[in-house]
């Protein structure tokens, strides 16, 4: 039971962490968005990089809070290098080079669950950031997908 509370409780840290962001990636895509700009795709470009790094720091910040946390618990033989474990496990990865000790061999899976759901997560937030930024630089419809065309 201890491998599940750890492991919830560092996926809603996590889950937070990336909530957060989230909210601060929106908010900076939407006040890029609304610039008039001479080169609408360039800008468009821009908008989609920053919002990609911002993402990408934030799932790295986010393998930190389970590499720290595998050596709180000393989830892995002493010597191994846990930011790499945590890394393998977040990704999903798998290389299995790395195990956890055995009363631990539960957080791998745990920690892939949680990059997953935030992977996910950030490629809604990509997706969106993208449609929004699109129709404020009026590259596309506003009136949505689902509408016939003329």
């Amino acid at each position: 039971m201890m491998q599940i509370f750890v492991g919830t409780l560092v996926s809603v840290i996590n889950i937070g962490l990336h909530a957060l962001v989230t909210v601060a990636a929106v908010a900076i895509a939407r006040s890029a968005g609304r610039r008039h700009t001479e080169r609408p795709r360039l800008h468009l470009m821009g908008v989609m990089i920053a919002t990609a790094v911002v993402l990408k720091i934030a799932h790295t910040l986010e393998i930190l809070v389970w590499a720290a946390t595998y050596g709180i618990v000393q989830a892995a033989a002493a010597g191994s290098d846990l930011l790499y474990f945590a890394f393998v496990n977040y990704t999903t990865l798998g290389y299995g080079d790395i195990t956890p000790v055995q009363q631990w061999r539960l957080i791998g899976p745990l920690t892939a669950m949680n990059g997953v759901l935030l992977f996910g997560w950030s490629a809604a937030i990509l997706f969106e950031v993208l449609l929004k930024t699109l129709e404020q630089l009026g590259l596309t419809e506003a009136s949505g997908a689902g509408s016939p065309r003329n």
